[in-house]
């Protein structure tokens, strides 16, 4: 009897979240601002050309500045640490927050990469730039992101996209190895975020 109120629990919860992440909503971005696509080999594009990185692809698509400010290996103390900077020097409009990978796949504990996120977010935001998180799935079979992801959306009010990066790894035609794209893996990265953009209204 406990057990089933405990999962209704559960359920209702959930519930509450996919719903307000689903109410999270991004201003659109103007022909002349910057996009800036933060995180670690994902966003840089390790395994393949500069110019086949998800960022170069998102730019061509949506036709605006879209920095690629990925670095391979980062974890999300590093990403935190340099974040300040790269804001200050390049002001955008939107950040595209892809970072914990690296912290999974280390088996760093996920509360501090949960308060590092946490501060990336808030930092981005006290600067009002509007932040879309992507989630990054646990070292689970069927993971398709973490937990503290769709906790963070919810906690901040964002733009939280769960899947994508799990679905792309569940596919080989799309993997260079184990944990990174190759180039059609990267084009369906970015168009999906391009399409996700869209549906907001932000393109």
């Amino acid at each position: 009897m406990i057990n089933n109120y405990l999962k209704l629990i559960a359920i209702i919860f959930c519930g509450l979240m996919m719903q307000a992440c689903g109410d999270a909503k991004l201003t659109a971005i103007p022909h002349n601002a910057t996009i800036l696509a933060y995180g670690d080999s994902l966003t840089y594009g390790k395994g393949v050309e500069e110019e086949q990185s998800y960022p170069s692809v998102l730019a061509d698509l949506s036709s605006r500045e879209v920095i690629n400010a990925g670095i391979s290996g980062e974890t999300t103390k590093q990403g935190l640490a340099r974040l300040a900077s790269v804001l200050e020097e390049n002001e955008p409009h939107l950040m595209i927050l892809l970072e914990g990978g690296n912290d999974i796949l280390r088996n760093q504990n996920l509360s501090q990469t949960k308060q590092n996120l946490a501060s990336m977010i808030e930092m981005a935001q006290s600067q009002g730039v509007q932040v879309l998180l992507i989630g990054v799935p646990e070292k689970k079979l069927f993971s398709n992101s973490a937990k503290i992801f769709p906790e963070l959306a919810e906690q901040y009010e964002l733009v939280f996209e769960g899947k994508l990066i799990a679905s792309l790894l569940r596919s080989p035609e799309y993997k260079s190895d184990s944990v990174h794209f190759n180039k059609l893996g990267y084009e369906k990265l970015a168009q999906s975020i391009y399409q996700l953009l869209q549906d907001q209204e932000a393109l």
